[in-house]
């Protein structure tokens, strides 16, 4: 399903017409609430970046929205960084001048004077300027401009019915109405998050992952 076919559907299904700007703003609040539902590989990316000597903070890419994993290369091996807090680097590796591999790192955020731009805290310091690879969650293209998304070929039910949810909210529609237009998202959702967190993960290397079980 397109975007023209998508906005088609909807309004047809609804008996009401939206104007262009108020059916792009449905659509890209559904699409929202299905990307924060839901764990898929289509939303994630890979990105090799380089470590700079001497200096813990890694600027990290700007479409950024939570990481799935983080490694570095070191003399041909691949080896992951744990996940952790600042307070926990700060404490462990108190000093920036003493340097080494890092073995963990943690989401430091923005900085004053560029607050569009996060980074990763590092520890230690890196004593190398290593390859990383950094894996990760963002948000892909809307269907509002991109026309065509993994989300309108493979499972348009989900964002029809995340549209419909939206669009009965913009007509203030009764209660049971917007009820129902909810139940029929979340069944959709459901079947989403079955593959997944479900049939994606069937052996899933680390713990802590989001993990569905399989219906």
């Amino acid at each position: 399903m397109n975007y023209t076919e998508l906005q088609t559907a909807v309004q047809d299904a609804v008996e009401n017409s939206f104007s262009a700007n108020d059916f792009s703003t449905m659509t890209k609040l559904a699409e929202q609430r299905i990307y924060n539902s839901v764990q898929l590989p289509n939303l994630r990316k890979n990105s090799t970046l380089t470590l700079t000597i001497g200096n813990p903070l890694l600027v990290v890419p700007t479409d950024f929205l939570s990481s799935f994993s983080f490694g570095v290369t070191v003399a041909g091996v691949f080896s992951y960084l744990l996940n952790k807090d600042v307070n926990f680097i700060r404490e462990s590796f108190p000093s920036v001048a003493v340097t080494g591999t890092p073995q963990y790192y943690a989401l430091y955020g923005t900085q004053t004077g560029t607050p569009k731009v996060q980074s990763f805290l590092l520890g230690p310091t890196p004593s190398a300027a290593l390859t990383a690879e950094l894996n990760y969650f963002y948000y892909p293209e809307s269907i509002v401009t991109a026309t065509t998304t993994w989300l309108g070929d493979n499972f348009d039910s989900v964002l029809f019915n995340a549209v419909m949810v939206e669009a009965a909210r913009w007509m203030k529609q009764e209660q049971d109405i917007v009820a129902e237009a909810d139940k029929q998202y979340v069944q959709s959702l459901t079947l989403l998050k079955n593959l997944g967190e479900g049939k994606n993960r069937q052996d899933a290397y680390r713990t802590g992952q989001v993990r569905t079980k399989v219906v």
